[in-house]
């Protein structure tokens, strides 16, 4: 079942067109990722599906409804932890549930989603004292307090250690094994390859690329990364190797660029027909950050700069 549907979304801010002309729906029950770099126009298409900004032109519907002129019904059937949230210092935990429990009409037992998210032995703590990765925890319980059925989620493991990251990660698979839509915005790809179902890669305002990680990935004729220590003085012969297509070498540290399993294989019986000794050998097989790369240029490392896009996210 289809529960968001965007259909030629465009944003202006003055002349500058940040989203322009973007499609895509998003289906019951699945993480839909949207990735790219600062002023990417990824915060600027979920505002918009979030009722927060109304679009310069196209359709957006969730659940049937126009998010910008229905918005008071939407409400109580979506969840929205916004990229920028402050809380005051000198509220408990317990007493800010309760204020956003307040608001609507059939509010999820944040008791239960305290329990869920690990904070239940944090509820009497105050604000100021919850590290960075609680405050995330508790900015995802109270998105989830309208037990909504769609939740959006933006940026949400920014400034988190790994294991915080990815403890993050398995809740947000375990929300969605109980029946819930979400919708996360990320400029981190290991995040989106961790959780997302789909991904749309956006940049400069349009979608360049959507699917599954696989779909998306597969689509590039994209090479492969081989690494390995030896002592080769002519590394000539590697490269007539079927698949391969290129050897650089630093020192005794080689480095294999090709075509999939084939550049491996083909790499490895050399290796071990010529008896020749290797180590520390590593297999970087194509991923969306090296699509992403292709398509644009650079990183998603280097979303802070100004160049590669203007506005928010």
């Amino acid at each position: 079942m289809c529960l968001i549907t965007v259909d030629s979304l465009a944003v202006k801010y003055k002349d500058l067109c940040a989203v322009d002309n973007v499609s895509f729906n998003v289906y019951e029950q699945e993480i839909f990722g949207i990735v790219g770099p600062n002023g990417a126009g990824k915060t600027s298409t979920v505002e918009c599906i979030e009722g927060l900004r109304r679009a310069y032109s196209g359709t957006v519907k969730v659940m049937g409804l126009d998010p910008w002129k229905e918005r008071q019904k939407l409400y109580g059937l979506m969840g929205v932890q916004l990229q920028d949230t402050a809380y005051q210092d000198r509220v408990r935990v317990w007493e800010l549930c309760d204020l956003f429990s307040s608001l609507y009409r059939d509010p999820a037992p944040y008791d239960e989603l305290l329990e869920i998210m690990n904070l239940n032995d944090k509820k009497g703590a105050y604000v100021a004292n919850l590290s960075g990765g609680q405050r995330q925890k508790l900015s995802i319980v109270l998105a989830l307090i309208p037990n909504p059925r769609v939740v959006f989620l933006d940026e949400l493991t920014t400034g988190l250690d790994p294991h915080a990251r990815r403890q993050m990660w398995d809740l947000l698979l375990q929300l969605r094994e109980r029946g819930l839509t979400i919708v996360l915005v990320s400029h981190y790809m290991d995040e989106v390859e961790a959780v997302c179902d789909r991904v749309a890669i956006m940049n400069r305002g349009r979608i360049i690329s959507m699917g599954t990680i696989n779909e998306v990935v597969n689509s590039f004729n994209l090479k492969t990364e081989i690494s390995f220590s030896a002592s080769l003085h002519d590394t000539g012969d590697i490269e007539g190797l079927t698949g391969v297509v290129s050897v650089a070498r630093k020192r005794d540290v080689i480095k294999v660029s090709g075509h999939g399993d084939e550049c491996v294989a083909a790499v490895l019986k050399y290796l071990n027909d010529n008896r020749i000794a290797y180590s520390n050998l590593a297999v970087k097989p194509p991923d969306l950050e090296a699509v992403f790369l292709s398509l644009t240029g650079y990183t998603l490392a280097e979303d802070g700069d100004s160049a590669n896009g203007v506005g928010r996210g």
